[in-house]
């Protein structure tokens, strides 16, 4: 059955698929939210988190029941121990999904007035917000929740701007970053959050996701067990998998990339897959499986100690990363940018 779409659009939410503000049960992740839980009802609960971990594996759905919690149970001491379910019947739980609740702010990147798309960073006016959220009266007294989603998207400015509000933030006040890549953040803004590492999800955890959605999982354990380890333990990496085309993208790039000359043809019909008008996801699909093909190969050739193709690869990968994001940014040709990347793609791999 089709869930009712509450939550505010963002850049990348997924067709049939509850933000991790609309998600009602969180899948793993139970050690750390019994931390949490705990460390709330003890009045300990550290002024700022970092949640780290692969992307997909459930990180802003925990900061989004750590939230309905906090808000649920505004006394500490009379808090349950362990982090309780939002109740999707709740005006709580509808408020914090539609962004309407005065004491939770959620920043991610903003849409671009002038080009429609979403930015490719979430930039300093988002972080500004902060400051007037937080000069508010709580609401009920009770905490006031931030959540940056993901902060490995800050550009430079808003990273030196969320610092200002971290060194001192007003009581009962809760930032929760949400990040991919820790070694990206500011050292500065590292020592003053508290990280909690997550996991990527185990198989068990990964199909409860994934049977909760249209067109289902497969049934068969083997094909089951591949599209795990494919996934890496990311639900959002199985969903892109599954049902938008994800594994034929990536079969018919790795063809390319490691054919021994240049197939014009099914690179033309690979990069007309992928840059239509409604292919957004599928776009970014290609992109992410092309610098993981790069990133792969260099970790390979180091490992064999040809340090040379290393250094080759990663330099591809930095270029082809700068291309992603030129044309995110000025809304470059689609079809153009995946013919390069196809082209620059066999090119590396058969240095």
């Amino acid at each position: 059955m089709m869930f009712e779409r509450i939550a505010p659009e963002q850049h990348d939410m997924l067709d049939g698929v509850p933000s991790p503000a609309e998600t009602l049960r969180l899948f793993g992740h139970s050690e750390t939210a019994s931390i949490l839980a705990a460390a709330y009802r003890a009045g300990k609960l550290p002024h700022a988190l970092i949640l780290a971990g692969p992307l997909g594996i459930g990180k802003a759905t925990l900061a989004f029941h750590l939230a309905h919690h906090l808000l649920k149970y505004p006394q500490p001491a009379s808090a349950p121990e362990t982090l309780d379910a939002p109740d999707p019947a709740s005006p709580l739980f509808r408020q914090i999904a539609t962004g309407a609740h005065p004491s939770v702010l959620h920043l991610t990147r903003p849409l671009n007035d002038r080009t429609k798309a979403f930015k490719s960073v979430l930039t300093v006016d988002e972080i500004r917000k902060v400051g007037g959220f937080l000069s508010m009266t709580s609401h009920d007294g009770g905490h006031r929740v931030v959540i940056i989603d993901p902060a490995d998207d800050m550009n430079t400015n808003a990273a030196n701007a969320l610092l200002k509000n971290l060194e001192e933030p007003p009581k009962r006040t809760l930032f929760i970053l949400i990040v991919h890549a820790p070694g990206s953040l500011l050292p500065t803004i590292r020592s003053r959050c508290q990280m909690m590492r997550l996991n990527p999800l185990g198989e068990a955890d990964l199909m409860r996701v994934l049977d909760g959605l249209e067109p289902p999982p497969p049934q068969e354990p083997a094909a089951r067990a591949a599209l795990a380890v494919r996934a890496g333990g990311s639900a959002r990496a199985a969903v892109l998998l599954t049902q938008y085309g994800g594994l034929e993208i990536a079969e018919a790039l790795g063809a390319l990339a490691r054919a021994p000359g240049m197939d014009v043809a099914a690179a033309y019909r690979l990069a007309e897959a992928v840059a239509g008008r409604d292919q957004t996801v599928q776009f970014g699909i290609f992109n992410r499986h092309a610098l993981d093909l790069l990133a792969d190969g260099a970790s390979a050739a180091a490992l064999a100690g040809d340090l040379a193709r290393a250094k080759a690869l990663s330099d591809a990968w930095q270029e082809a990363l700068d291309a992603i994001s030129e044309t995110e940014t000025y809304n470059l040709d689609k079809k153009q940018h995946a013919l390069t990347m196809i082209d620059r793609l066999n090119s590396a791999m058969r240095m």
